[in-house]
C-alpha cells in the first residue's frame, strides 16, 4: 500500500502541500488507498491549501499530474493564484500542524484514534500526528 508523504513535509516552507500533490498523483495512478478518496479536494486540508494559494483543486490537480517537481507546481500556484507572505505561511503552518488539538476537530481525532485502536496513544494530539501513526511513519 502506498501512502502520501508526511503532512509535515515542506515545499518552500509550506507544510502539507507536498502531501496534497502526492495524493493527487497516487489517485491518478490508481494507487491511493480508498479511504483517502472521499476528501480529495474537499477535505479540510486540501480545500484550505488551495484557498491559501488562490487556486482551484482541479487546476492544481492537472498541473500536478503533468509536473513531478513539487516546487515547480508551487511556483505555478504562485503565478496563477497568489503567493502567501511569510506571515501567512507562519500562520498556515501553525494552523495545519495543530489541527485536532483542542479545536473543532478534537472529537473527530478522538474517534479516528478509537477506530484504529490508538485511543491510548496520548502522543497523538493532532491530525498530522495521527497520519504519522496511521501511515506507519511513527510507532
Amino acid at each position: 500500500m502506498k501512502y502520501p508523504c508526511s503532512a509535515y513535509t515542506e515545499v518552500c516552507g509550506i507544510v502539507y502541500f507536498a502531501r496534497m500533490l502526492d495524493k493527487i498523483r497516487l489517485y491518478a495512478a490508481g494507487e491511493l488507498p480508498d479511504a483517502y478518496h472521499t476528501n480529495l479536494g474537499v477535505g479540510v486540508f486540501d480545500a484550505h491549501c488551495c484557498n491559501l494559494l488562490g487556486v482551484t483543486y482541479p487546476a492544481v490537480s492537472e498541473v500536478a499530474k503533468k509536473e513531478s517537481d513539487n516546487e515547480k507546481v508551487l511556483q505555478w500556484c504562485f503565478e496563477n493564484g497568489k503567493k502567501p507572505t511569510a506571515e501567512e505561511i507562519l500562520i498556515w503552518n501553525g494552523f495545519m500542524t495543530k489541527k485536532g488539538f483542542r479545536d473543532d476537530y478534537s472529537e473527530k481525532l478522538k474517534k479516528f484514534k478509537a477506530e484504529l485502536g490508538l485511543a491510548h496513544r496520548d502522543e497523538i494530539q493532532t491530525l498530522f500526528d495521527f497520519y504519522e501513526f496511521d501511515e506507519e511513519r511513527a510507532n
